[in-house]
């Protein structure tokens, strides 16, 4: 198996001993992402609207260093702290996804790291 380790400037670092995303064959796993700004490294999470925004802007940056987009996504994992911002998360998550959207979960979770809010992964298939 070979893999490959994909990295974004446009994304944050990782916080730990992770890679933002590992591609292997033509499939690649995108940890999750939370809503730091790649240059501040600031939170950015005035409202939940606005984190789930800049937590999608995170996911296709890297996306993006693969040569991949939102079309090639085959499932999201969403963590939300709040399972009432629900239809706020979904709402700004459905922007990125306008026709056929992946397959997802959505799960409430007691605490992420840095105590955001929301926190996606996603898996794609160039």
């Amino acid at each position: 198996m070979g893999k490959e380790i994909i990295r974004s400037s446009e994304a944050p670092e990782p916080i730990g001993p992770y890679s933002q995303a590992v591609k292997v064959k033509d499939t690649l796993y995108v940890s999750g992402q939370i809503a730091l700004d790649a240059d501040t490294g600031e939170l950015i999470n005035e409202n939940i609207t606005e984190e789930t925004h800049a937590v999608m802007k995170n996911l296709e940056a890297v996306l993006r260093a693969a040569d991949l987009s939102f079309d090639h996504v085959v499932k999201c994992s969403i963590f939300v702290r709040n399972m009432d911002d629900f239809a706020t998360v979904n709402e700004a998550y459905g922007r990125y996804f306008k026709t056929n959207p992946p397959a997802r979960e959505t799960v409430e979770v007691s605490r992420l790291p840095k105590n955001v809010n929301v926190e996606i992964s996603c898996i794609a298939v160039a």
